[in-house]
């Protein structure tokens, strides 16, 4: 038999029949609204570029914070759903801003790393989602305490190493911690799978866990890139 005269059968290799139709739907909406955050990150780095913000990182900084915690302490309901999906439109936006500080640095060394970085964490991200929804049902759960675990080692270290400075340390924290949030796409998918089935089907705050793993994927691919790319240029020069 002509192995390219077989019919691959497309509508099977999407259908996961570990997860409920319901859940499949409310999915479809928490991805909606992460590409939607994706565009609106996009709109608000491209302004901190063009209008050079110089204090924009910090201030957009708290201010995404604010608004994660009036989104966190919205009621879900259908009464406050617009409203809801306002605050999160709010939240990607100044998350884009507050990018910018590293953009610039970025660009300065070479432009072309961000569009590198976007599609090496897309498809991370694409892949480990992938991973999450075709794997058994809270077989990824236990990653929980070891992730969260490990944040705070990073964050000590992180703390540790503004009185130390070292290059060494600081690049072994961004590679571990890239590892990390790979882990967190696999956790928080999982778990948004659990929440669902179990009847939360707040899809905007859903939302808002992927889209914290995807940016802070970005953000270490980026840097990650940017100091090989400064490596590269410093032995081209000897």
């Amino acid at each position: 038999m002509n192995v390219f005269e077989r019919n691959m059968n497309f509508d099977a290799l999407f259908k996961f029949s570990q997860i409920s139709h319901s859940t499949q739907l409310h999915l479809k909406n928490v991805y909606s609204c992460l590409a939607v955050c994706m565009l609106l990150a996009a709109a608000g780095a491209y302004t901190h570029v063009v209008l050079r913000l110089v204090q924009g990182g910090f201030l957009c900084g708290l201010a995404s914070l604010g608004m994660l915690v009036w989104l966190a302490m919205t009621p879900h309901n259908p009464d406050t759903e617009r409203k809801r999906l306002g605050i999160l439109a709010g939240f990607a936006f100044l998350n884009g801003v507050g990018l910018g500080p590293t953009l610039d640095l970025i660009i300065a060394i070479n432009p072309s790393i961000i569009v590198t970085a976007f599609l090496g964490t897309s498809l991370i991200f694409i892949c480990f989602t992938l991973s999450a929804l075709y794997a058994k049902r809270r077989s990824y759960l236990f990653l929980g305490g070891t992730l969260m675990s490990a944040m705070g080692i990073f964050l000590l270290i992180s703390i540790a190493n503004i009185f130390i400075g070292s290059i060494v340390i600081f690049k072994v924290h961004l590679y571990l911690g890239l590892l990390v949030m790979c882990g967190f796409v696999l956790f928080d998918t999982q778990l948004i799978i659990e929440k669902a089935e179990n009847g939360d089907k707040d899809y905007v705050w859903h939302c808002v866990d992927l889209f914290l793993d995807f940016i802070t994927i970005f953000r270490k691919l980026m840097v990650i890139l940017a100091l090989n790319e400064k490596d590269t240029k410093k032995k081209e020069k000897k």
